[in-house]
């Protein structure tokens, strides 16, 4: 089953083969409960409460490409959700720095995902206004549909550093990569639509 959704994955236009075999070794079924495991493996998103989702994989490998990641980068996540998308980062060898805003899914995962053997920092917050105290961050990712890019975002990258972050309406957003050229300059792309859960917080979607 995992070698048939790296498949699908991979036709879908993922080329980065790192990426590809992290997804083939996690072990996705762990997220769902034993009457909905069939689904674990088709590349699709699936509820896991608080009104998020466990994301589809191959919008997890398409951010992932996007970001480029290195051994050793120091990533900025915001929204933990599940984990996945943390566990796909720290099987590429990156420092994960996850945030989420709903407390019952962080308490969650900060408890599950150390049972599978996975360890990022966690914290609970807001995201969409970043997490300075730790900046400056070589990747960020947001994985979460926002309304505009928020400043605080770029400010915290350091100069070379990616942002990948969805930008749209609550219906669909388009996917872009902003790196930072210098100080005060970026280098905006943009690829194809995508619908996320909102980016909820102070510089994202109020409740």
């Amino acid at each position: 089953m995992r070698r048939q959704l790296v498949k699908v994955v991979r036709e879908k236009g993922i080329k980065d083969e790192r990426i590809l075999e992290a997804i083939g070794k996690i072990p996705r079924h762990y997220f769902f409960e034993n009457a909905l495991v069939e689904h674990a493996y088709e590349d699709k998103a699936f509820p896991i409460g608080s009104g998020q989702t466990i994301s589809q994989p191959y919008t997890v490998a398409f951010q992932t490409e996007l970001l480029n990641v290195k051994p050793g980068d120091k990533i900025f996540e915001i929204g933990t959700g599940s984990g996945y998308q943390s566990i796909v980062l720290l099987e590429l060898g990156a420092e994960v720095y996850t945030i989420e805003y709903q407390k019952e899914l962080y308490e969650r995962t900060r408890r599950f995902l150390p049972q599978m053997g996975y360890q990022p920092n966690f914290y609970y917050g807001d995201g969409s206004q970043g997490m300075p105290r730790f900046a400056p961050y070589d990747k960020i990712i947001v994985t979460a549909g926002a309304p505009t890019v928020p400043d605080a975002l770029i400010d915290q990258l350091k100069v070379g550093g990616i942002l990948v972050i969805p930008v749209g309406d609550a219906k669909t957003q388009q996917m872009l990569r902003i790196t930072k050229t210098a100080v005060n300059r970026v280098r905006t792309e943009t690829f194809t639509n995508f619908k996320f859960v909102p980016l909820l917080g102070a510089d994202g979607w109020r409740k």
